[in-house]
């Protein structure tokens, strides 16, 4: 897989376009200079959990015992679940909390999610060198933070229609990613099966 593919697959799994009304609406009360200032906060939390579990993620499964196959297999599952949800969305109750938002529910699991977790760690268990992944964390999330911090004018130029034909657009990209790492761990778990 390259760079580019990788941070665009990136970048559709961390789904900034779908999360521009969640931001819009959880910030919804405070002043933009200060809406910004969290944002840029909340990402860089983002970017640090990304980073942790690109470069840990696979001590993480030796720990659990799991095997890199079972990880595709359960990560193209929960991809296909979030694209679903992408594709078709239930009506939303959004609750404004009283206090400022820190780490939940922006960074975590909005932006950081399990679907972004489990695609950078196996994006990065299929080349030798977890350094490798690190370009493409930070290209798609680089985006992702351009976008968020424009959430309230994208959300005027685009509008509510807009904004659900982007993320439905994304969910449908991620679940041809979801397929993918689906079909590419029961290939590896096949190959895995010792034969007499």
């Amino acid at each position: 897989m390259s760079i580019i593919s990788a941070a665009t697959s990136l970048f559709f799994v961390l789904n900034s376009l779908g999360n521009v009304p969640f931001f819009v609406g959880i910030l919804s009360g405070y002043p933009v200079k200060r809406q910004r200032k969290i944002i840029a906060r909340e990402m860089l939390i983002a970017l640090f959990i990304l980073l942790l579990f690109n470069f840990f993620g696979e001590q993480i499964l030796g720990v659990l015992g799991i095997d890199r196959c079972v990880m595709g297999i359960a990560g193209g599952t929960l991809l296909f679940l979030i694209s679903l949800s992408m594709i078709f969305p239930k009506p939303k109750t959004l609750k404004v909390p009283s206090r400022e938002p820190f780490i939940f529910p922006l960074a975590l699991p909005a932006v950081a999610g399990p679907g972004a977790i489990t695609a950078v760690m196996i994006y990065s268990q299929r080349d030798t060198s977890s350094l490798w992944m690190v370009l493409p964390i930070l290209i798609a999330w680089g985006l992702s933070a351009l976008v968020l911090l424009a959430s309230s004018n994208i959300k005027l130029f685009l509008g509510q229609k807009g904004l659900i034909a982007c993320e439905r657009l994304g969910g449908m990209i991620i679940s041809l990613i979801a397929v993918q790492m689906f079909t590419q761990g029961l290939v590896e778990l096949f190959l895995s099966i010792p034969r007499s």
